[in-house]
């Protein structure tokens, strides 16, 4: 039989280092596994709404390699909706994010709603990275026979490099990995951190720094105060084998995100062992319960959010009971293979075979 042919439609690099990016290329890998072969098509990342302009090129390139499915990622949703009928396949879309994006102005939200509608409707099948969006999509009118929940893996990639001593002489080490923009909560996390005693823990952070130039000067403005340069490393952007290691070297995971659909980073750590500290929104409260796997604060309780840090540093006892019951909580997340094999299962169902 001949591998299922993918073509996978996004937005810009598809190596950009974001949670959905990361999860269609985790896909792709798999791919070979599952008698398939994916290939990206990007719209160029342009300012909304130019990369519209571009779907008759798109739609040239999709036609070039074939596929028998087209899949859909949010983030072009709406810039595909007025081309849908010029690709050439059944259509699947893989949703990351509620309809109408994240952190876009009032207006621009509103009409990339409706555009982003216009092509969940037009899907044959639509899958969700979180169950925190079937509801919505559901009273957006998308019926829900057609929507597939796929989780992220929670597995990362074996680390190849030494053990770290990431705690630098402190009690225990505190992980971050999160790229710096307003929505990760980068600046209150620092905040929190500043109130946690200093022979207590030393802060890491992974992730790319050059997302919102704006932002990231409010974030570093804050780490050359003195009180908090000394006991906070900056690790920039890691590859995924490097981050596998940072996890199984802390002690604590914390991510104060505003907007999380899934929150891969917070299944990682815990599958790592390591007790979560978050906001008590989106997705994490399906992933962890607050004082068993670790502590789910209310948005913007940067006291509390502050004593859950110290509560986890100083206390080891209480880390590894969290910690154990992070890992077997953790033990139900799917992996990488199990997602990828519902991923290509739903897809494949989509072509008749006549077509292959």
């Amino acid at each position: 039989m001949t591998p299922l042919r993918v073509t996978l439609v996004t937005l810009g690099d598809p190596d950009a280092l974001t949670g959905g990016y990361l999860y269609h290329r985790r896909m792709a890998q798999a791919a070979t596994a599952n008698d398939a072969a994916l290939s990206f098509v990007s719209f160029p990342d342009r300012c909304f709404p130019l990369p519209a302009f571009a779907g008759p090129t798109i739609a040239g390139h999709i036609r070039e390699q074939r596929p028998h499915v087209v899949a859909l990622d949010s983030i072009v949703a709406g810039f595909a909706a007025p081309w849908l009928r010029r690709f050439p396949a059944p259509l699947a879309a893989i949703i990351h994010q509620s309809p109408g994006g994240i952190g876009h102005g009032s207006i621009r939200s509103a009409v990339q709603r409706k555009l982003d509608l216009i092509t969940y409707r037009r899907c044959d099948r639509v899958m969700v990275a979180s169950e925190t969006l079937i509801d919505e999509l559901v009273t957006h009118g998308i019926e829900l026979k057609r929507i597939v929940f796929v989780a992220p893996g929670r597995d990362v990639a074996e680390a190849k490099t030494v053990a770290l001593d990431l705690r630098r002489g402190r009690e225990s080490a505190s992980l971050c990995v999160a790229n710096w923009s307003e929505h990760k909560g980068i600046v209150e996390l620092l905040h929190a951190f500043a109130q946690v005693p200093e022979p207590l823990c030393t802060l890491h952070l992974v992730g790319d720094e050059g997302v919102d130039p704006r932002y990231a000067t409010r974030v570093r403005e804050l780490l050359a105060r003195g009180d908090l340069a000394e006991r906070v490393v900056r690790h920039g952007p890691l590859p995924s084998d490097e981050v596998g290691a940072m996890y199984r070297a802390a002690d604590v995971f914390v991510l104060p995100s505003m907007r999380e659909a899934y929150g891969t980073v917070y299944g990682e750590a815990m599958a790592a062992g390591l007790p979560v500290v978050g906001w008590n929104i989106g997705n994490l409260a399906r992933l962890a319960k607050h004082g068993c796997e670790g502590f789910l604060l209310e948005t913007g309780d940067l006291a509390g959010l502050a004593g859950a840090m110290t509560k986890l540093s100083a206390d080891t006892e209480l880390r590894n009971r969290m910690s154990h019951s992070a890992r077997k909580r953790a033990a139900s997340f799917p992996t990488w293979d199990e997602s990828a094999a519902l991923f290509f299962s739903v897809l494949r169902a989509l072509v008749k075979p006549t077509n292959r």
